[in-house]
């Protein structure tokens, strides 16, 4: 039984609102045994005039499509159809704001690695979430640890798909940075040079200019895609450079963005506290953008908004 944050009244299985308690699946389904299933996390938001909206839907499915394309899965609906279900399951579970969570997956069927043949099924989940990093970590930010964990290289797996084996790598990350006694860990590529977060991007800031390493071995977020736009329509410089961790000890500020983390600051990594407040000005800059936009106060970026 699930806990009481993640119960719901339905979920979209298949094409249809099933019960939360039925929203079952074989212990032989394919994905489970070898990870190939694709993944989505949105988040939908209560707006200022009342309604719902869903943040990047549309450019999340999209992605959803990408990531099965580049595994060689069909996903057996339309975006549209996609987009409509996200909209339906938010409804029907009467939630304001909450996180969704698009998933398809291999059925059970034929076993082995090279196997073809199995359905393609498709879910959309919703449930409350908050702060993903902590309560307090987009006020006053969070540790983090480089991990003995290196970031894939992009030719050992696709790091443009969110597929779910592909964040084995990040959970054994995580649970490192945790048990240490972090927040988060800060991932390196193969070459040495940072990567992300277990589950975020990062950006880092140094004489009022912006660097986030470029779309090598980390996945293209929503997110980031989304600062990266405010950033320039705020004339800040934003450079996609690699850049070393020691880069981040001598930041002016930094910070993670993503679906679950939205914008987070970062106050110390590997021991090292940043200098500047945290926030830093442009770090507080971003956020607030970023909420208004989020809420629909900011006129320039409600195409955004998927309403519910």
């Amino acid at each position: 039984m699930a806990s009481d944050g993640l119960r719901t009244e339905a979920i979209w299985l298949d094409g249809t609102l099933v019960p939360y308690d039925e929203a079952k699946v074989h212990v032989l389904s394919h994905s489970l045994h070898y990870g190939l299933a694709v993944f989505e996390g949105m988040r939908c938001y209560r707006c200022e005039d009342g309604r719902s909206a869903i943040f990047r839907c549309r450019e999340h499915l999209r992605r959803l499509f990408d990531s099965a394309r580049i595994l060689e899965m069909a996903i057996p609906y339309s975006l549209e159809e996609l987009a409509q279900a996200c909209a339906e399951v938010v409804r029907v579970n009467g939630l304001a704001e909450c996180y969704l969570r698009p998933l398809a997956f291999y059925g059970e069927g034929e076993m082995g690695l090279a196997a073809r043949s199995n359905k393609v099924r498709v879910a959309v989940a919703v449930w409350p979430w908050g702060a993903y990093l902590g309560a307090d970590s987009l006020r006053k930010g969070v540790r983090l640890k480089t991990s003995s964990f290196v970031r894939f290289h992009h030719n050992s797996f696709m790091s443009y798909a969110k597929a779910s084996g592909n964040y084995i790598n990040s959970i054994l990350a995580a649970y490192e940075a945790r048990r240490n006694g972090y927040d988060e860990a800060l991932m390196l590529d193969v070459n040495g040079f940072v990567a992300e977060g277990s589950g975020e991007n990062i950006f880092v800031v140094r004489d009022g200019v912006v660097r986030t390493p470029p779309l090598t071995s980390i996945l293209p977020g929503i997110t980031r895609d989304a600062v990266m736009k405010i950033l320039a329509d705020a004339s800040v410089p934003v450079l996609e450079q690699l850049f070393p961790r020691d880069a981040l000890y001598i930041a002016d500020e930094a910070f993670m963005t993503g679906t679950a983390a939205e914008v987070t600051p970062v106050r110390e990594v590997d021991d090292r506290p940043l200098e500047a407040e945290v926030p830093g000005p442009i770090t507080r800059r971003v956020q607030e953008i970023f909420g208004a936009a989020l809420h629909g106060r900011d006129p320039r970026y409600r195409q955004w908004l998927c309403y519910v």
